[in-house]
C-alpha cells in the first residue's frame, strides 16, 4: 500500500547540473546565498557565483604569474649588460632614433621591473578576496561543535 520512496529521496547529497553540490533543505543552500560585496572573517569580500568566482582565481592567478615573470626579466635586463631582452630593447630604441644612456636605460628597466611585479601582486590580492556562494562561512555563525 505504501509507496517506496526514490532512489532521488534515498540519496541526502544531491548535485545541480553544474555538479555542485545541493542541500537537501533549501535553507542550507548554499547557492541562495545573496552575493555582492562584505565582510569576512578575513576582511572584505565578494561574494560571486561559483563559475564567475572559478574564472576569477584562474584569470588573476595567471596575470599575476606573468606580471612576475615580465618584471623579473626586466630587472634581469636591468642589472646585466649581456641580457637578450636589453639587446633588444636597445636594438628598438635606436632604430626609433631614441637611444637613452646606460644610467637612465637602467633606472627605466628597473622601475618598470618592480612596477609589474607590484602590479601582478596587486592583480593577486584583489582576486583572493572574491568566493563562491557558500564558500568560506564565519566561523562565528557555524553551528559546529
Amino acid at each position: 500500500m505504501s509507496s517506496s520512496p526514490s532512489a532521488a529521496d534515498d540519496d541526502p547529497q544531491a548535485f545541480d547540473e553544474t555538479g555542485d553540490p545541493v542541500a537537501a533543505d533549501d535553507s542550507d543552500d548554499p547557492r541562495n546565498e545573496p552575493t555582492g560585496p562584505r565582510e569576512g572573517p578575513a576582511g572584505r569580500e565578494v561574494v560571486v557565483p561559483f563559475r564567475l568566482y572559478k574564472a576569477v582565481t584562474v584569470f588573476s592567478t595567471l596575470a599575476a604569474a606573468l606580471a612576475y615573470i615580465v618584471g623579473f626579466t626586466l630587472i634581469d635586463a636591468a642589472t646585466l649588460q649581456l641580457s637578450v631582452v636589453r639587446t633588444v630593447i636597445i636594438y628598438l630604441l635606436d632604430s626609433a632614433g631614441v637611444l637613452p644612456s646606460d644610467d637612465v636605460l637602467v633606472a627605466v628597466l628597473a622601475i618598470a621591473g618592480i612596477g609589474f611585479i607590484v602590479g601582478g601582486t596587486a592583480v593577486y590580492v584583489l582576486g583572493t578576496r572574491f568566493r563562491g556562494r557558500g564558500m568560506g562561512k564565519s566561523q562565528d555563525t557555524s553551528d559546529e561543535s
